[in-house]
């Protein structure tokens, strides 16, 4: 009896084993991505779930230039999506992604948006700025280290317009990422805001125009891996699932488009 107990103590070892070695093993992965993803990377991070579940998607959403400097201050990050060039090269340049990884993922628009009804009846880029001269307007943009308000400074540019006179004269409200500038203009406490196509999709706000390529240039969304995490596989995995046919729907469904 006890030889008995033995071999079937042995043989139900003998497949808990089995069992744990065919398990594949769960791994928290961290994607940082660009404030204006949010909606989009949420409801992927959810579809992902059944694609890969052994893996848990956690994400961090900010400006490009806050997710960068915590990436640079050693923050623990598999893979980024910047929603600008800029940011991306300077992640490259210190040898911090992991080579042959990094992508040109989506293109996004820098739109003038404003709140429900109009009420300054605002109709595009070139009356904007007639309006932020006689200060008969007020605007909100994203602040100088955030991509948003890096396209803001090249559509002023375009219209020779100085920000810092502007801002001194008040006709100018700032915000830390694209999703601040877009409740600024979802609330109405400001007469208009410049976010992008996608951000004024996800809160239902009237788009007036759309900057061209000579105002501000293309917008670029990179993503690729860093160099220093501990599941580059898995990473590399999900940045191949962002470009998959089901993602691209996704994408498109709020004003991304693939890249031209």
């Amino acid at each position: 009896m006890k030889k008995l107990m033995s071999l079937v103590l042995a043989a139900a070892m003998a497949l808990t084993l089995a069992a744990c070695a065919s398990r594949p093993e769960t791994v928290e992965l961290h994607v940082f991505a660009a404030a204006s993803m949010t909606e989009t990377m949420d409801q992927i991070i959810e579809a992902y779930k059944t694609e890969a579940p052994n893996v848990t998607v956690i994400p961090t959403y900010d400006s490009s230039g806050t997710l960068l400097t915590q990436i640079q201050e050693g923050a623990d990050c598999d893979l980024f999506l910047s929603a600008a060039q800029k940011q991306m090269n300077a992640l490259e340049e210190s040898g911090s992604l992991l080579a042959d990884t990094r992508i040109d993922l989506l293109e996004n628009k820098v739109t003038l948006a404003v709140p429900q009804g109009n009420p300054k009846g605002i109709e595009g880029f070139g009356q904007l700025a007639e309006l932020l001269k006689s200060g008969d307007v007020l605007l909100a943009v994203g602040n100088s280290d955030v991509p948003v308000g890096q396209y803001t400074q090249k559509i002023f540019a375009f219209y020779r317009l100085d920000e810092e006179a502007l801002a001194s004269a008040g006709v100018l409200t700032y915000g830390s990422n694209v999703k601040e500038v877009t409740t600024q203009v979802s609330e109405a406490v400001v007469d208009c805001g410049i976010i992008y196509g996608t951000d004024a999709v996800s809160a239902g706000l009237t788009v007036v125009d759309s900057a061209t390529v000579e105002m501000c240039g293309q917008v670029i969304y990179p993503a690729a891996v860093l160099g220093s995490s501990q599941h580059t596989d898995e990473a590399q995995a999900f940045l191949d699932y962002l470009q998959t046919d089901a993602c691209a729907q996704i994408f498109e469904g709020v004003g991304f488009s693939p890249i031209q």
